[in-house]
């Protein structure tokens, strides 16, 4: 008889060691760990255990990943509070990057934005350095922000030296209907930002902003992709 079919017979027969219940005090198999043989009982009590050691791990990876999310939650909160709180562009662009450096440690980051707006003119900022083409066309196709560690060498330009040590970047689109700018952060550390990791809090990141700057501009970015703004 095949171990198959002893399986089989056993899986769909659970009263033969009711039949034969001395055979349970007499069979031995090894032991999972030192190789000694013991009953089985024994060998479902470590089976057990091994299973409730799995579980325990598990449970404690969720509750770390739950205590991360509620963290990042309390710094998204901290944020929208301050946005909200910003009555110019001026001081919203360095507020952000502020927030961005001390509460989500990401020192790294640079802001391009592609709509017209007075201030580009009245005090030129970097924000507002016009991007080629392709750039705009790669943010247009983009659903969700990206991560990883490859980058177009025209934004990595825009990280100036510090590039160099950069190992992983993030790319968010800020969109009202259309796109009207980009997000870049940048971490020396490889494991920052990773193709696999979620993106949830990084697409309300990129909304919070747009949203701040619709607020903050006289300018129509809420219109629909088709259709051009009146200057």
């Amino acid at each position: 008889m095949k171990p198959e079919e002893v399986a089989f017979y056993l899986r769909n027969n659970p009263q033969f060691f009711d039949d034969y219940a001395e055979m349970l005090a007499e069979i031995r198999i090894p032991h999972p760990y030192d190789g000694r043989a013991i009953s089985i009982s024994e060998r479902q009590i470590a089976s057990l255990r091994e299973k409730n050691g799995q579980l325990q791990q598990r449970l404690h990876e969720l509750i770390s990943i739950g205590e991360n999310n509620d963290a990042i939650g309390e710094k998204m909160h901290r944020l929208t509070v301050a946005l909200v709180s910003f009555n110019t562009l001026e001081t919203m662009l360095q507020g952000l990057y502020d927030h961005l450096r001390d509460d989500f440690s990401i020192s790294h980051a640079v802001i391009r934005l592609w709509f017209p707006y007075e201030i580009s003119r009245k005090k030129p900022r970097l924000e507002f350095t016009p991007v080629s083409d392709a750039v705009r066309a790669l943010i247009d196709n983009m659903r969700r922000p990206y991560c990883g560690s490859l980058l177009a060498d025209e934004i990595k330009q825009w990280f100036g030296r510090d590039a160099k040590r950069l190992q992983s970047f993030s790319l968010i689109p800020l969109r009202r209907n259309q796109p009207i700018g980009l997000l870049a952060m940048g971490s020396p550390s490889l494991e920052r930002f990773y193709p696999d990791m979620g993106t949830l809090y990084l697409e309300r990141l990129g909304e919070l902003i747009a949203s701040t700057l619709a607020r903050l501009t006289d300018y129509r970015i809420d219109l629909p992709a088709h259709e051009s703004p009146q200057s």
